[in-house]
């Protein structure tokens, strides 16, 4: 089992789907990172060599965001949004979804289980 980016990626799987694990990582980074260090994607992450483990490694640590830093960013930038005050800061504070879905009978995902209301019911 190989170790990227703190890491454990699946030994058993592809190179190109074993590196979608690293959160920041896709399907489209992970392809951009074999063609870059010449690894065929279809080769099994057990079948690399620690030179080519080393190489991915490597490459990801400078040239990509991932995992830790990836994630206090995006924490960090909703942060700001909230400090600042505008609309999308108040709806990360209020929990409600940010990008203009409706809220009347959806979003339950963002506002959690349905609270029943006192006579509601006529």
């Amino acid at each position: 089992m190989a170790r990227i980016a703190g890491v454990n990626i699946p030994s058993n799987k592809r190179v190109d789907v074993a590196l979608r694990y690293i959160h920041g990582i896709g399907e489209h980074f992970a392809k951009q990172i074999c063609e870059k260090t010449s690894i065929p994607p279809e080769r099994r992450v057990n079948e690399l060599s620690d030179a080519e483990v080393l190489q991915i490694r490597e490459m990801i640590d400078r040239d990509y965001m991932v995992e830790g830093d990836l994630r206090r960013e995006t924490a960090m930038n909703i942060k700001r949004l909230m400090d600042l005050g505008c609309y999308r800061g108040l709806r990360h504070r209020r929990g409600l979804p940010v990008r203009g879905q409706r809220t009347h009978t959806n979003a339950r995902t963002r506002k959690g289980p349905a609270k029943a209301i006192a006579g509601k019911k006529k």
